[in-house]
């Protein structure tokens, strides 16, 4: 006859080793989305800035159109003072 004896070492560890995969899996979580909302926020700054040079050489209504939607600026005169501030 066999007799075995649960100790409780083998739930410590465990769920401790699960506590980590969890940490694990968040703080992954978090870094990847960090590095997406910077990535967006470059890719802004280099629209904003083709546009801008875009528009200082092809002065369309598109141009405009667009700087508008990126810098949130409606007027044609701010657009302008806002992209010679950029393209200096």
């Amino acid at each position: 006859m066999k007799f075995e004896l649960k100790t409780d070492n083998e739930n410590y560890s465990k769920s401790f080793s699960y506590v980590l995969v969890i940490a694990f899996i968040f703080a992954l979580i978090i870094i990847l989305f960090d590095i997406a909302l910077k990535l967006g926020i470059i890719a802004r700054h280099y629209k904003i800035d083709y546009n801008c040079k875009l528009l200082s050489v092809e002065k369309a209504t598109t141009n405009f159109k667009r700087l508008s939607r990126l810098s949130n600026l409606k007027s044609k005169q701010r657009i302008w003072e806002f992209c010679r501030e950029v393209v200096k």
